[in-house]
Protein backbone atom coordinates (compact mmCIF):
# COMPACT_ATOMS: atom_id res chain seq x y z
CA UNK A 1 0.00 0.00 0.00
CA UNK A 2 2.86 2.38 0.75
CA UNK A 3 4.37 1.95 -2.72
CA UNK A 4 0.94 2.44 -4.30
CA UNK A 5 0.30 5.73 -2.48
CA UNK A 6 3.82 6.87 -3.33
CA UNK A 7 3.18 6.23 -7.05
CA UNK A 8 -0.13 8.10 -6.76
CA UNK A 9 1.56 11.10 -5.12
CA UNK A 10 4.26 11.14 -7.77
CA UNK A 11 1.56 11.12 -10.44
CA UNK A 12 -0.04 14.21 -8.88
CA UNK A 13 3.33 15.72 -7.87
CA UNK A 14 2.33 15.97 -4.22
CA UNK A 15 4.80 15.81 -1.33
CA UNK A 16 2.74 16.22 1.87
CA UNK A 17 -0.07 14.21 3.44
CA UNK A 18 -2.15 13.95 6.60
CA UNK A 19 -2.85 10.39 7.77
CA UNK A 20 -6.18 10.05 9.59
CA UNK A 21 -7.10 6.58 10.83
CA UNK A 22 -8.90 4.52 13.42
CA UNK A 23 -6.90 2.53 15.96
CA UNK A 24 -8.71 0.35 18.47
CA UNK A 25 -5.38 -1.01 19.86
CA UNK A 26 -6.59 -4.57 19.10
CA UNK A 27 -6.44 -5.73 15.48
CA UNK A 28 -5.05 -2.35 14.38
CA UNK A 29 -5.61 -3.00 10.66
CA UNK A 30 -5.69 0.67 9.74
CA UNK A 31 -2.72 1.51 11.95
CA UNK A 32 -0.47 -1.03 10.25
CA UNK A 33 -1.77 -0.09 6.80
CA UNK A 34 -0.97 3.59 7.26
CA UNK A 35 2.25 2.82 9.08
CA UNK A 36 3.39 1.27 5.80
CA UNK A 37 2.41 4.44 3.95
CA UNK A 38 4.20 6.57 6.55
CA UNK A 39 7.35 4.47 6.31
CA UNK A 40 7.58 4.65 2.52
CA UNK A 41 6.86 8.39 2.50
CA UNK A 42 9.51 8.98 5.16
CA UNK A 43 12.12 7.06 3.14
CA UNK A 44 11.32 9.13 0.05
CA UNK A 45 11.41 12.47 1.89
CA UNK A 46 7.66 13.15 1.78
CA UNK A 47 6.17 14.89 4.80
CA UNK A 48 3.38 13.28 6.83
CA UNK A 49 1.41 14.17 9.95
CA UNK A 50 -0.90 11.75 11.75
CA UNK A 51 -4.15 11.73 13.68
CA UNK A 52 -5.71 8.60 15.19
CA UNK A 53 -9.00 7.90 16.91
CA UNK A 54 -11.06 4.91 18.03
CA UNK A 55 -14.21 4.62 15.94
CA UNK A 56 -15.65 2.04 18.34
CA UNK A 57 -16.23 5.00 20.66
CA UNK A 58 -18.04 8.28 20.12
CA UNK A 59 -16.29 10.38 17.48
CA UNK A 60 -15.26 13.97 18.02
CA UNK A 61 -15.88 15.03 14.42
CA UNK A 62 -15.18 18.68 15.17
CA UNK A 63 -11.73 17.83 16.47
CA UNK A 64 -11.00 15.69 13.40
CA UNK A 65 -12.08 18.51 11.09
CA UNK A 66 -10.01 21.07 13.01
CA UNK A 67 -6.98 18.83 12.63
CA UNK A 68 -7.50 18.44 8.87
CA UNK A 69 -8.00 22.18 8.42
CA UNK A 70 -4.77 22.93 10.29
CA UNK A 71 -2.84 20.13 8.61
CA UNK A 72 -2.08 19.09 5.03
CA UNK A 73 -4.34 19.53 2.01
CA UNK A 74 -4.09 15.87 0.97
CA UNK A 75 -5.80 13.61 3.52
CA UNK A 76 -5.40 9.81 3.50
CA UNK A 77 -7.98 8.09 5.70
CA UNK A 78 -8.58 4.54 6.89
CA UNK A 79 -11.69 3.63 8.89
CA UNK A 80 -15.03 1.87 8.57
CA UNK A 81 -17.44 2.94 5.83
CA UNK A 82 -19.79 4.66 8.27
CA UNK A 83 -16.95 6.56 9.92
CA UNK A 84 -15.61 7.76 6.57
CA UNK A 85 -19.10 8.95 5.67
CA UNK A 86 -19.39 10.89 8.94
CA UNK A 87 -15.99 12.53 8.43
CA UNK A 88 -16.80 13.47 4.83
CA UNK A 89 -20.14 14.96 5.89
CA UNK A 90 -18.38 17.04 8.56
CA UNK A 91 -15.71 18.15 6.08
CA UNK A 92 -18.39 19.09 3.55
CA UNK A 93 -20.24 21.21 6.11
CA UNK A 94 -17.00 23.08 6.79
CA UNK A 95 -16.51 23.85 3.09
CA UNK A 96 -13.61 21.45 2.54
CA UNK A 97 -14.99 19.60 -0.52
CA UNK A 98 -14.77 22.33 -3.15
CA UNK A 99 -11.32 21.40 -4.48
CA UNK A 100 -8.97 22.83 -1.86
CA UNK A 101 -8.53 19.40 -0.25
CA UNK A 102 -8.00 15.94 -1.72
CA UNK A 103 -9.46 13.06 0.30
CA UNK A 104 -8.44 9.43 -0.09
CA UNK A 105 -9.94 6.47 1.70
CA UNK A 106 -8.09 3.16 1.93
CA UNK A 107 -10.63 0.35 1.81
CA UNK A 108 -9.05 -2.80 3.22
CA UNK A 109 -11.60 -5.20 1.78
CA UNK A 110 -12.42 -5.83 -1.87
CA UNK A 111 -16.11 -5.20 -1.36
CA UNK A 112 -18.24 -5.83 -4.43
CA UNK A 113 -20.60 -3.01 -3.45
CA UNK A 114 -18.24 -0.47 -1.90
CA UNK A 115 -17.46 1.44 -5.07
CA UNK A 116 -21.08 1.89 -6.17
CA UNK A 117 -23.13 4.19 -3.98
CA UNK A 118 -21.12 3.80 -0.80
CA UNK A 119 -22.39 7.22 0.25
CA UNK A 120 -25.99 6.02 0.24
CA UNK A 121 -27.62 4.93 3.50
CA UNK A 122 -31.25 5.74 2.82
CA UNK A 123 -31.31 8.51 5.41
CA UNK A 124 -31.80 12.27 5.35
CA UNK A 125 -28.08 12.85 4.78
CA UNK A 126 -27.86 11.00 1.44
CA UNK A 127 -27.98 14.10 -0.76
CA UNK A 128 -25.33 15.86 1.31
CA UNK A 129 -23.20 12.71 1.41
CA UNK A 130 -23.35 12.41 -2.38
CA UNK A 131 -21.98 15.94 -2.67
CA UNK A 132 -19.26 15.22 -0.13
CA UNK A 133 -18.19 12.00 -1.85
CA UNK A 134 -17.56 13.86 -5.09
CA UNK A 135 -14.27 14.89 -3.42
CA UNK A 136 -13.37 11.42 -2.14
CA UNK A 137 -11.31 8.79 -3.93
CA UNK A 138 -11.16 5.24 -2.63
CA UNK A 139 -8.14 2.96 -2.88
CA UNK A 140 -9.04 -0.73 -2.91
CA UNK A 141 -7.82 -4.01 -4.36
CA UNK A 142 -7.58 -4.18 -8.12
CA UNK A 143 -11.05 -4.31 -9.62
CA UNK A 144 -11.72 -6.77 -12.40
CA UNK A 145 -14.45 -7.50 -14.92
CA UNK A 146 -13.37 -11.09 -15.56
CA UNK A 147 -16.36 -13.45 -15.98
CA UNK A 148 -14.50 -15.99 -13.84
CA UNK A 149 -14.41 -13.55 -10.94
CA UNK A 150 -18.12 -12.81 -11.23
CA UNK A 151 -18.87 -16.55 -11.23
CA UNK A 152 -16.54 -17.06 -8.26
CA UNK A 153 -18.27 -14.24 -6.37
CA UNK A 154 -21.68 -15.80 -6.93
CA UNK A 155 -20.44 -19.20 -5.74
CA UNK A 156 -18.92 -17.68 -2.60
CA UNK A 157 -22.11 -15.76 -1.92
CA UNK A 158 -24.26 -18.87 -2.36
CA UNK A 159 -21.98 -20.90 -0.08
CA UNK A 160 -22.01 -18.18 2.59
CA UNK A 161 -25.79 -17.96 2.52
CA UNK A 162 -26.07 -21.73 2.92
CA UNK A 163 -23.90 -21.43 6.03
CA UNK A 164 -26.27 -18.81 7.44
CA UNK A 165 -23.88 -15.90 7.01
CA UNK A 166 -25.49 -12.53 6.42
CA UNK A 167 -22.43 -10.50 5.51
CA UNK A 168 -23.07 -8.02 2.71
CA UNK A 169 -19.60 -8.35 1.19
CA UNK A 170 -18.64 -11.94 0.52
CA UNK A 171 -15.51 -11.69 -1.59
CA UNK A 172 -12.85 -9.76 0.29
CA UNK A 173 -9.07 -9.72 0.10
CA UNK A 174 -8.75 -12.80 2.31
CA UNK A 175 -11.11 -14.98 0.26
CA UNK A 176 -9.52 -13.88 -2.99
CA UNK A 177 -6.01 -14.30 -1.58
CA UNK A 178 -6.76 -17.78 -0.23
CA UNK A 179 -8.11 -18.87 -3.62
CA UNK A 180 -4.99 -17.62 -5.42
CA UNK A 181 -2.71 -19.21 -2.81
CA UNK A 182 -4.30 -22.62 -3.49
CA UNK A 183 -3.86 -22.11 -7.23
CA UNK A 184 -0.19 -21.19 -6.72
CA UNK A 185 0.40 -24.25 -4.53
CA UNK A 186 -1.17 -26.58 -7.10
CA UNK A 187 0.95 -25.10 -9.90
CA UNK A 188 4.13 -25.49 -7.85
CA UNK A 189 3.21 -29.03 -6.78
CA UNK A 190 2.62 -30.18 -10.37
CA UNK A 191 5.97 -28.76 -11.45
CA UNK A 192 7.77 -30.50 -8.58
CA UNK A 193 6.13 -33.85 -9.38
CA UNK A 194 6.98 -33.52 -13.08
CA UNK A 195 10.59 -32.86 -12.10
CA UNK A 196 10.68 -36.21 -10.31
CA UNK A 197 10.47 -35.00 -6.73
CA UNK A 198 8.02 -36.06 -4.04
CA UNK A 199 5.02 -34.10 -2.80
CA UNK A 200 6.79 -34.15 0.58
CA UNK A 201 9.67 -32.03 -0.75
CA UNK A 202 8.38 -28.84 0.82
CA UNK A 203 11.53 -26.88 0.06
CA UNK A 204 11.25 -27.60 -3.65
CA UNK A 205 7.57 -26.66 -3.68
CA UNK A 206 8.24 -23.35 -1.93
CA UNK A 207 11.00 -22.48 -4.38
CA UNK A 208 8.57 -23.01 -7.26
CA UNK A 209 6.23 -20.38 -5.78
CA UNK A 210 8.87 -17.64 -5.84
CA UNK A 211 9.52 -15.10 -8.57
CA UNK A 212 6.65 -16.03 -10.88
CA UNK A 213 3.42 -14.73 -12.38
CA UNK A 214 0.21 -16.70 -12.85
CA UNK A 215 -3.46 -16.09 -13.56
CA UNK A 216 -5.50 -15.59 -10.39
CA UNK A 217 -9.24 -15.33 -9.95
CA UNK A 218 -9.23 -11.55 -10.44
CA UNK A 219 -6.31 -11.25 -12.84
CA UNK A 220 -2.57 -11.76 -13.00
CA UNK A 221 -0.81 -12.44 -9.70
CA UNK A 222 2.92 -11.76 -9.36
CA UNK A 223 5.16 -13.15 -6.62
CA UNK A 224 8.59 -11.65 -5.97
CA UNK A 225 11.87 -13.44 -5.23
CA UNK A 226 11.09 -13.43 -1.49
CA UNK A 227 7.72 -15.10 -1.93
CA UNK A 228 5.72 -11.91 -1.30
CA UNK A 229 2.79 -11.01 -3.50
CA UNK A 230 2.93 -7.72 -5.36
CA UNK A 231 -0.02 -5.52 -4.45
CA UNK A 232 -2.30 -4.39 -7.28
CA UNK A 233 -4.82 -1.65 -6.47
CA UNK A 234 -7.52 0.44 -8.09
CA UNK A 235 -8.64 4.01 -7.39
CA UNK A 236 -12.40 4.61 -7.42
CA UNK A 237 -14.03 8.02 -7.70
CA UNK A 238 -17.39 9.60 -8.45
CA UNK A 239 -17.58 10.18 -12.20
CA UNK A 240 -21.22 11.34 -12.29
CA UNK A 241 -21.99 13.84 -9.55
CA UNK A 242 -25.67 14.02 -10.47
CA UNK A 243 -26.30 10.28 -10.22
CA UNK A 244 -23.60 9.74 -7.63
CA UNK A 245 -22.12 6.76 -9.49
CA UNK A 246 -18.53 5.74 -8.92
CA UNK A 247 -16.12 3.78 -11.06
CA UNK A 248 -12.46 2.90 -11.36
CA UNK A 249 -10.43 5.81 -12.71
CA UNK A 250 -6.91 4.41 -12.29
CA UNK A 251 -4.91 1.30 -11.42
CA UNK A 252 -1.60 0.52 -9.74
CA UNK A 253 0.37 -2.57 -10.73
CA UNK A 254 2.81 -3.58 -8.03
CA UNK A 255 5.25 -5.55 -10.16
CA UNK A 256 5.87 -2.57 -12.43
CA UNK A 257 5.46 -0.04 -9.60
CA UNK A 258 3.42 2.08 -11.98
CA UNK A 259 0.15 3.99 -11.57
CA UNK A 260 -1.88 4.81 -14.66
CA UNK A 261 -5.22 6.46 -15.29
CA UNK A 262 -7.82 4.48 -17.21
CA UNK A 263 -8.56 5.88 -20.66
CA UNK A 264 -11.95 7.33 -21.56
CA UNK A 265 -12.88 7.90 -17.92
CA UNK A 266 -14.13 11.28 -16.76
CA UNK A 267 -11.58 12.32 -14.16
CA UNK A 268 -13.48 14.28 -11.48
CA UNK A 269 -10.52 16.33 -10.27
CA UNK A 270 -9.09 18.09 -13.28
CA UNK A 271 -6.53 20.91 -12.95
CA UNK A 272 -9.33 23.49 -12.99
CA UNK A 273 -11.10 21.99 -9.97
CA UNK A 274 -8.37 20.64 -7.73
CA UNK A 275 -6.41 23.44 -6.08
CA UNK A 276 -3.90 21.82 -3.74
CA UNK A 277 -1.59 24.42 -2.20
CA UNK A 278 1.30 22.69 -0.45
CA UNK A 279 3.22 25.92 0.11
CA UNK A 280 0.90 27.26 2.80
CA UNK A 281 1.98 27.27 6.45
CA UNK A 282 0.27 24.52 8.41
CA UNK A 283 -0.32 24.06 12.11
CA UNK A 284 0.17 20.51 13.27
CA UNK A 285 -2.28 19.96 16.10
CA UNK A 286 -2.04 16.20 16.19
CA UNK A 287 -3.39 15.13 19.54
CA UNK A 288 -2.83 11.44 18.93
CA UNK A 289 0.30 10.84 16.88
CA UNK A 290 1.49 7.40 15.89
CA UNK A 291 5.11 8.52 16.15
CA UNK A 292 7.08 9.07 19.30
CA UNK A 293 8.55 12.54 19.99
CA UNK A 294 11.96 11.24 19.00
CA UNK A 295 10.76 10.33 15.54
CA UNK A 296 10.49 6.59 16.01
CA UNK A 297 7.27 4.88 15.08
CA UNK A 298 5.21 3.39 17.88
CA UNK A 299 5.99 -0.17 16.83
CA UNK A 300 9.73 0.58 16.88
CA UNK A 301 9.49 2.13 20.34
CA UNK A 302 7.47 -0.86 21.53
CA UNK A 303 10.09 -3.21 20.11
CA UNK A 304 12.90 -1.39 21.88
CA UNK A 305 11.03 -1.40 25.20
CA UNK A 306 10.13 -5.09 24.91
CA UNK A 307 13.69 -5.93 23.89
CA UNK A 308 15.09 -4.01 26.84
CA UNK A 309 12.73 -5.76 29.25
CA UNK A 310 13.61 -9.17 27.82
CA UNK A 311 17.30 -8.35 28.04
CA UNK A 312 16.95 -7.22 31.64
CA UNK A 313 14.95 -10.35 32.44
CA UNK A 314 17.62 -12.59 30.93
CA UNK A 315 20.37 -10.81 32.86
CA UNK A 316 18.45 -11.17 36.12
CA UNK A 317 17.72 -14.83 35.40
CA UNK A 318 21.42 -15.43 34.65
CA UNK A 319 22.42 -13.61 37.84
CA UNK A 320 20.11 -15.62 40.08
CA UNK A 321 21.00 -18.87 38.32
CA UNK A 322 24.70 -18.15 38.74
CA UNK A 323 24.20 -17.21 42.38
CA UNK A 324 22.15 -20.34 43.09
CA UNK A 325 24.63 -22.49 41.16
CA UNK A 326 27.56 -21.03 43.12
CA UNK A 327 25.80 -21.67 46.45
CA UNK A 328 25.04 -25.23 45.37
CA UNK A 329 28.68 -25.83 44.38
CA UNK A 330 29.94 -24.38 47.66
CA UNK A 331 27.58 -26.58 49.67
CA UNK A 332 28.61 -29.62 47.66
CA UNK A 333 32.30 -28.83 48.22
CA UNK A 334 31.69 -28.40 51.95
CA UNK A 335 29.82 -31.70 52.04
CA UNK A 336 32.58 -33.47 50.13
CA UNK A 337 35.24 -32.02 52.45
CA UNK A 338 33.18 -33.16 55.42
CA UNK A 339 32.80 -36.66 53.96
CA UNK A 340 36.53 -36.83 53.24
CA UNK A 341 37.25 -35.81 56.85
CA UNK A 342 34.91 -38.48 58.18
CA UNK A 343 36.47 -41.15 55.96
CA UNK A 344 39.93 -40.09 57.14
CA UNK A 345 38.89 -40.34 60.80
CA UNK A 346 37.28 -43.76 60.25
CA UNK A 347 40.39 -45.00 58.48
CA UNK A 348 42.69 -43.77 61.28
CA UNK A 349 40.44 -45.39 63.92
CA UNK A 350 40.49 -48.61 61.93
CA UNK A 351 44.29 -48.58 61.70
CA UNK A 352 44.69 -47.90 65.43
CA UNK A 353 42.28 -50.68 66.22
CA UNK A 354 44.19 -53.09 63.99
CA UNK A 355 47.52 -52.33 65.63
CA UNK A 356 46.00 -52.60 69.10
CA UNK A 357 44.77 -56.13 68.36
CA UNK A 358 48.14 -57.07 66.96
Amino acid sequence: MGEMMLALFRHHQWSRAALVYTDDKLERNCYFTLEGVHGVFQEEGLHTSTYSFDDTKELDLEDIVRYMQASERVVIMCASGDTIRSIMLAAHRHGMTSGDYAFFNIELFNSSSYGDGSWKRGDKHDFEAKQAYSSLQTVTLLRTVKPEFEKFSMEVKSSAEKQGLNEEDYVNMFVEGFHDAIVLYVLALHEVLRAGYSKKDGGKIIQRTWNRTFEGIAGQVSIDANGDRYGDFSVIAMTDTEAGTQEVIGDYFGKEGHFEMRPNVKYPWGPLKLRIDETRIVEHTNSSPCKSPGGLEESAVTGIVVGALLGAGLLMAFYFFRKKYRITIERRNQQEESNIGKHRELREDSIRSHFSVA
